[in-house]
């Protein structure tokens, strides 16, 4: 069983609540588990939310739209994602995060397809980036996930799941999927307004008369649209990674003192 663990919290640090603010009327989380709900090789969905109250609204929607929840630690989120993980005992176990509500179910089926044809440890589309910034996913076989939850120390480690892995390719069977034309320049994340203001565009020019409209789609927009192309954010990728650095740095020197 190939089990689904999307990561949402409501505290972001750029745009607060981002998780829960609207598209054509639905929240931002909502709109993206519609999407998920249409990969093929996802058997389940979990989301995956801290205990804080301020998670509570996260927790109230799951349940309103019939989708599993877990709670747990809102800093160590590694320990909130395994302790996910581990309730529902799958063999194996993709992470996504709650920001990228264009997500395309034919990119996650493409990226199970690669994992298991090639007997992997862990496979991403994210460590060598070809497709737009907010089509991110990751999977790992669950005793990986375990290794890295038991081993992991760095507070890069614990808040962004699996560094851990990727770091130990000596360890770890490591897989990666890739396309051709290169669109990592492409920026379809919710990280901060500009963001958000590009993805409700996206939503209003196609989902109402094509729910399900996939990448191509966007892409179709983006060309004949270029007042909506340009509304697309321009912020560098992967700025908590980078914050999660500076902070293993001041772990380690902490240690040796």
């Amino acid at each position: 069983m190939i089990l689904g663990i999307l990561q949402a919290r409501a505290s972001s640090r750029r745009l607060p609540g981002k998780v829960l603010k609207p598209i054509l009327g639905r929240p931002m989380l909502e709109r993206q588990i519609e999407r998920l709900r249409r990969a093929r090789r996802l058997d389940r969905l979990t989301v995956a939310t801290s205990s804080d109250a301020s998670d509570d609204p996260i927790a109230a929607l799951c349940a309103g739209i019939g989708v599993d929840c877990f709670r747990g630690s809102l800093d160590d989120v590694l320990d909130r994602f395994y302790r996910a993980a581990q309730a529902a005992s799958p063999e194996a176990v993709m992470r996504l995060t709650g920001d990228c509500p264009l997500t395309d179910p034919a990119v996650i089926d493409a990226l199970v397809d690669l994992h298991r044809a090639g007997s992997f440890d862990y496979s991403s589309n994210a460590q060598v980036r070809t497709y737009p910034d907010g089509l991110d996913a990751e999977i790992m076989q669950m005793p990986c996930l375990e290794a890295a939850w038991r081993e992991s120390t760095l507070p890069s480690e614990r808040e962004h799941v699996t560094p851990f892995i990727y770091h130990h390719p000596e360890r770890f069977r490591l897989g990666t999927l890739t396309q051709t034309p290169d669109l990592s320049r492409l920026r379809w994340v919710v990280d901060d307004p500009q963001d958000y203001s590009f993805v409700v565009a996206v939503y209003e020019a196609l989902y109402p008369t094509r729910p399900d409209f996939a990448s191509a789609d966007i892409l179709d927009l983006m060309a004949c649209r270029p007042d909506i192309a340009a509304m697309m954010g321009g912020a560098a990728t992967n700025e908590g990674y980078a914050r999660s650095l500076a902070e293993d740095a001041a772990f380690l020197a902490k240690g040796t003192r």
